[in-house]
């Protein structure tokens, strides 16, 4: 039952962030994201992977590396939406 509820708050957390960098990629704007949120959030993930690989906490693992492709998702989409900007007249 604990387990489930980790699993569970896993599956709620990534998919509310997934959602919010689906939508940035649809609007297909940026503005008013700061590039650092998603650095931000990539280094805090990468090191979260880390401990909970450390701690053998498979959730927290599996959450994060999710919360990694998440980061990296965002900022791919920060960057190829303000370089598109910054070529239009």
């Amino acid at each position: 039952m604990v387990e489930a509820v980790g699993w569970l708050s896993s599956f709620i957390l990534v998919l509310t962030v997934g959602k919010q960098v689906y939508k940035q990629w649809k609007s297909k704007t940026s503005e008013g994201v700061s590039k650092w949120l998603f650095i931000g959030q990539l280094a805090a993930s990468v090191g979260f992977v880390v401990y909970s690989w450390l701690v053998e906490n498979w959730v927290f693992v599996a959450t994060n590396l999710l919360m990694v492709a998440n980061a990296l998702a965002g900022a791919v989409i920060v960057y190829i939406q303000r370089r598109r900007g910054a070529q239009q007249p």
